[in-house]
């Protein structure tokens, strides 16, 4: 039903039904207690779950997955691909950060979309600029933020998380019909 909704938004737009280019990342979200599905990431110091969203051009979600915070972003990412690449079947190019870097995502991606990566990476002087198409999906991971549901994950299992994130962007959908 969800990508039925998304299907609609991309028609009403007069753009194809399935999306030809997807950016891809990762967000970690701290856990409560009431979570029962727990990992730790050393990196960020945190402990909880971690989102893998791909979304298009408009910053809505092609796929979705959820998993523990210490699934790293190249894995978690790969599943995602895999689980969803009937869906993504006509995806040519798919953008990512630097922390996707590597010959074994690039041939998950390639073996599961037949697709391109391509890798912005960030200046190696250390200011600030805005990397181009990267902006999209922080878009959409603040829109995720907004809701007080999503802001930590209350959730026991990672499925309900997964159904939450999806009834987020419906709303969000629906605000703009």
């Amino acid at each position: 039903m969800f990508k039925k909704i998304v299907f609609d938004y991309r028609d009403r737009q007069s753009r194809s039904a399935k999306t030809t280019s997807v950016i891809i990342d990762a967000q970690s979200i701290k856990n409560t207690d009431t979570a029962e599905h727990k990992g730790y990431d050393a990196g960020k110091k945190i402990s909880g779950i971690k989102r893998h969203l791909a979304v298009d051009i408009n910053g809505l979600p092609q796929a979705i997955h959820v998993t523990t915070v210490n699934v790293s972003d190249r894995d978690g990412a790969s599943a995602m691909l895999a689980l969803n690449s009937s869906h993504l079947s006509q995806v040519s190019t798919v953008l990512v950060d630097g922390g996707y870097t590597g010959s074994n995502f690039a041939a998950d991606v390639h073996t599961n979309l037949k697709a391109t990566v391509q890798v912005a990476k960030r200046n190696e002087l250390h200011k600030f600029e805005v990397l181009p198409q990267r902006w999209i999906i922080k878009r959409s991971f603040s829109w995720l933020d907004k809701c007080r549901r999503l802001w930590k994950n209350c959730e026991r299992h990672l499925n309900t998380s997964l159904q939450m994130i999806a009834l987020a962007f419906i709303s969000l959908l629906l605000k703009r019909y």
